[in-house]
């Protein structure tokens, strides 16, 4: 993520949401969760994240390309996704998950997670054009 920030040259200030990888595994959730609050701090508490694999599945290999695609949508539309399925915050993963329905938000850069098996991970970034 911090390397993806750099490349885009932004601050991790300028992401208005994070489209999480979000398997929905312990280990997984529990590591993205603390890799997420490393790079935003304090902003993770009212940074709207959310994962598309509680709305289309794990694709596997397809995975990263159609998060991507959500995440474009949301710049585009200024709306964050809604984490569904989603009734119980875990005290593990302190995010801000919305979780009753889509939020209007002004989304100028947004962040997608895609994390592989063996440690092949990938964090891109979004921006409105120009």
């Amino acid at each position: 993520m911090q390397a993806a920030l750099s490349d885009a040259g932004i601050h991790a200030s300028d992401i208005a949401y994070v489209n999480a990888h979000g398997t929905g595994t312990i280990l997984n959730d529990i590591n993205e969760a603390a890799a997420i609050r490393r790079i935003f701090g304090d902003r993770t508490d009212e940074l709207p994240v959310s994962s598309t694999k509680p709305v289309i599945g794990h694709t596997l290999g397809a995975a990263g390309g159609l998060e991507l695609a959500v995440t474009v949508k949301a710049v585009l539309e200024n709306l964050v996704p809604p984490q569904i399925n989603f009734d119980h915050p875990d005290p593990k993963c302190p995010l801000h998950l919305p979780s009753d329905g889509a939020v209007p938000c002004t989304i100028n850069a947004a962040l997608s997670n895609s994390f592989a098996f063996g440690g092949i991970n990938a964090s891109l970034i979004v921006t409105k054009p120009l």
